[in-house]
């Protein structure tokens, strides 16, 4: 309730006024909601650059322990490795730059923040589109990679990272070659001589297709060479391959690798969604809070 006052040759003044100062802090409390709101959903990011990042350093310092537990070859494990320690700084700059943007109230490093933000999500978007257009271009491309991988198969023993990444996809999707397991004959790193019958990896070799529980137990990706006599090397200890007539996969990577995408569409765009939703509510939070910090900062000013 307002009481009004008459003063000499004044015409009447609120003496008390609670409405404006009732909306006043109504706008601060949710202005501080959304400011804390962002602090803690950024620090929560933070936290998890961190662990993303000592993981990655973990991998680098320890590939011994990981490449028998995981399976993959030094190669490949150390440049997933590399990708998940940048993929953690980046995470944890861009949730330093939330943090403290939301906690001081810096205009420039919300700013700084909801640019960056922008910029990932359009690029995402732009990814999407790109993908979902280009489709056949995408999969020729993806078909001369990993023909061009096969031909080259051993040919430069210093420069294994692509082969070995290749060995680890066929293991895991049980599939040989892109097409079929025909895409390996007459490789000549599997052949030492004319006479001697087809070969291919023992990334293609089906363990479970087998009776042979000592050559069940010896398969170890990737030591392949435990196989035992049924493995040989070529031209060098690193190099692996079993008859072609032996116990192998017959389905080519192409269909298993479709028949994946299919069954985890739903996870894929599922997972993508999220993370452009968190966006968008992240980027909506900084905008929201940076433009109000100037009624802030001008009631501020009027009191000084």
């Amino acid at each position: 309730m307002e009481i009004w006052e008459e003063l000499p040759g004044v015409s009447l003044v609120p003496v008390n006024s609670k409405a404006p100062q009732e909306k006043m802090s109504a706008h601060d409390g949710c202005l501080s909601l959304v400011k804390y709101l962002l602090f803690v959903f950024n620090l929560f990011f933070f936290v998890l650059g961190s662990l993303i990042f000592c993981f990655g350093i973990w991998i680098l310092i320890d590939k011994t322990s990981f490449v028998s537990f995981v399976g993959l070859s030094f190669m490949p494990l150390q440049i997933w490795s590399k990708v998940l320690a940048i993929s953690g700084i980046l995470t944890m700059g861009l949730a330093l730059l939330g943090c403290v943007g939301a906690l001081k109230e810096f205009r420039c490093l919300l700013g700084l923040y909801f640019g960056t933000l922008l910029l990932l999500f359009a690029t995402q978007i732009t990814l999407g589109i790109l993908i979902s257009t280009q489709r056949v271009q995408l999969k020729r491309k993806v078909k001369e990679v990993v023909q061009k991988t096969i031909q080259t198969y051993r040919a430069h023993l210093e420069e294994t990272a692509a082969e070995e990444s290749w060995d680890y996809v066929q293991f895991q999707l049980r599939c040989c070659g892109w097409e079929s397991p025909q895409d390996w004959f007459h490789i000549p790193s599997m052949r030492s001589n004319e006479s001697e019958g087809d070969r291919v990896p023992c990334s293609c070799y089906n363990s479970s297709a087998t009776n042979d529980s000592t050559v069940f137990d010896k398969l170890s990706f990737p030591q392949f060479s435990r196989l035992g006599s049924l493995a040989r090397p070529r031209h060098n200890a690193e190099v692996c391959s079993v008859p072609a007539n032996s116990y192998i996969y017959e389905q080519g990577c192409e269909q298993n690798l479709s028949n994946w995408l299919t069954n985890n569409l739903i996870s894929i765009v599922g997972i993508c969604l999220g993370v452009g939703l968190l966006e968008l509510s992240f980027m909506t939070l900084s905008i929201f809070l940076c433009r109000n910090l100037d009624h802030v900062y001008d009631r501020l000013a009027r009191y000084r």
